[in-house]
């Protein structure tokens, strides 16, 4: 009899494991990284299949790292662009807040685009490389950028997300894996979470409180070459 139950309790644990893998999302079903050919597309390195009108279809995935590289306030005005804002006044769901600013120099911003960060950076930008600013620099990059997934980037209108990818690539991070979805000034999904709100004296506030968001102190850091 105990032979009996013990082969049943076996069967019932590897039947579950199978159901469990095989409900598994698995990055490698996902449609391959494919350049947009329209010219916001061509401009930014968005994601032709994913992107920010399919998103919703793949949200909450377990093999995915959804990063959104926004600052929660940004010295650039992007308030300038149509539709643009300074402030991080929404996000999607499942999303974790990465400021690309942190990570490298901001380039190539739209003539109406000014002020933008000039603060200490995890890495340089040095005749097309990136170069590690600090000890930690790296050790940073791959906690928040976690090769063994799918990582899927956006940002208000799709260029922080770009250059993100961009540098990833150049770091060593599989391409086939990076995908840049977009922005989110451009979403009307039903995976929004707001985080500007509007008293009735016209009074805006921002709860950033919701925001799950990767602060980096450089105080803390190591400089190279100190």
């Amino acid at each position: 009899m105990k032979k009996i139950l013990l082969s049943l309790m076996l069967f019932v644990a590897v039947v579950g494991f199978s159901a469990c893998s095989c409900n598994k999302d698995d990055y490698s079903k996902l449609p391959a990284p494919e350049l947009d050919t329209s010219y916001m597309g061509q401009q930014f390195g968005l994601d032709a299949n994913i992107n920010i009108e399919t998103i919703d279809d793949y949200l909450f995935r377990s093999d995915v790292a959804y990063r959104d590289m926004r600052m929660l306030f940004d010295p650039a005005t992007y308030g300038n662009l149509e539709g643009g804002d300074q402030y991080l006044s929404g996000f999607l769901k499942g999303f974790e807040v990465v400021p690309f600013p942190y990570l490298a120099p901001v380039e190539g911003l739209p003539e109406v685009v000014t002020n933008a960060y000039d603060g200490p950076t995890l890495f340089s930008h040095v005749n097309g490389e990136y170069v590690a600013n600090y000890e930690e620099s790296m050790d940073i990059l791959e906690y928040l950028f976690p090769k063994d997934k799918a990582i899927f980037l956006m940002c208000g209108g799709g260029g922080y997300a770009g250059a993100t990818r961009a540098m990833l690539i150049s770091l060593g991070w599989d391409a086939n894996k990076l995908y840049n979805v977009g922005g989110y000034w451009y979403y009307d999904g039903s995976n929004d979470v707001k985080v500007k709100r509007v008293d009735e004296d016209d009074t805006i506030h921002y709860d950033f409180y919701k925001v799950s968001y990767h602060d980096i102190d450089f105080s803390v850091l190591t400089q190279i070459g100190e």
